[in-house]
């Protein structure tokens, strides 16, 4: 079967592509490779992708309708994982133009590729737990309202999910939404806070700590949500029975994680102290977030199986290799 992976250069559309290479699966990767963070970074996730026969790579916006479709023109795809957007919370303060062209103008862009595309079966999108907002009632369910957005960002994967409701009432497109609570894991990415802890920590600098770390997270392992992108992409009709074409799940540990927790773990795997600045709540932050997942586990068997004591040693051991290996490279150079 032939897929397509949009942000197949990123963190988890890496991952996904991948691990759907490595089930003989046929893979179309997308990305424009921009440069919120490290394009060498972007580069050796492709360089790995680029080693299976059955993988094809296009450089292309998904904002750019006309160059999509030119790209995808000859491609017999028949499921797509749609993960490209313009990441970051604190990022769509400083920046919203890109957030309304990837997250909204190329989300309806895979969608109307996808509605006239002749093969094409069923779609699995990311959304976010950025969508719960200002809800304080734990943990969050899919059955909670999401109509009060505290960042930009929040609101552009509400507003995804919206048109993928309209797209599927309208036109019988199978869709499914995915609400990811914070992923983390090898090949992540360099502004969220495990590397960017890990990172200080290494150097003996210090780390921001948000809300005077009175905060807690879903930490989710990279494996465990390929596996729950797996299951909804390859028998999405396990979620979309009795004529619904639209459902939007949780996708998360279920296991909330005191952020201070995290930081000693942290301290002691990379075996030294965290210095800590102590900050106020960033704006466009939430103070916790924590994923209901009946509704995955009941339609598709999901049940994430990585704590963070195991997920932390390995990405830092990641971590440790992937930064050697860069410093071996460059003094070759």
């Amino acid at each position: 079967m032939s897929y397509l992976v949009t942000g197949a250069a990123g963190f988890i559309g890496f991952h996904t592509a991948r691990r759907l290479l490595e089930m003989g699966e046929h893979v179309i990767g997308i990305d424009n490779i921009n440069d919120y963070y490290a394009v060498e970074l972007k580069r050796s996730r492709l360089a790995i992708l680029d080693k299976y026969p059955n993988f094809r790579f296009h450089r292309v916006d998904i904002a750019d309708y006309d160059a999509l479709k030119k790209a995808l023109a000859n491609e017999k795809i028949r499921r797509v994982v749609h993960l490209a957007a313009q990441a970051g919370v604190r990022h769509s303060i400083e920046n919203p133009h890109s957030y309304m062209q990837s997250n909204l103008v190329g989300h309806l862009n895979v969608l109307e590729f996808c509605r006239h595309h002749d093969a094409f079966e069923a779609m699995v999108y990311a959304s976010s737990s950025s969508v719960y907002g200002g809800n304080s009632v734990m943990p969050f369910s899919e059955d909670d309202r999401v109509d009060t957005p505290v960042s930009l960002y929040a609101a552009t994967k509400k507003a995804d999910e919206l048109i993928s409701h309209t797209y599927a009432h309208l036109y019988g497109m199978h869709l499914i939404g995915l609400r990811f609570f914070t992923v983390y894991g090898p090949w992540g990415r360099p502004d969220m806070a495990m590397w960017l802890f890990t990172q200080a920590i290494l150097a003996g600098k210090a780390i921001n700590v948000f809300n005077f770390g009175d905060m807690k997270r879903d930490f989710t392992y990279i494996d465990d949500i390929v596996q729950g992108v797996l299951m909804t992409v390859r028998e999405p009709e396990k979620g979309l029975k009795n004529g619904t074409r639209h459902r939007v799940y949780n996708i998360g540990n279920n296991k909330p994680e005191e952020l201070m927790q995290m930081i000693a773990t942290l301290e002691e795997v990379v075996g030294a102290k965290a210095k800590m600045e102590m900050l106020p709540l960033q704006p466009g932050d939430i103070p916790e977030s924590f994923a209901n997942i009946d509704a995955i586990k009941r339609d598709y068997g999901f049940e994430p199986k990585t704590p963070i004591a195991a997920g932390i040693p390995a990405f830092v051991d990641w971590y440790r290799t992937y930064q050697a290996q860069n410093l071996e490279t460059l003094s070759r150079t």
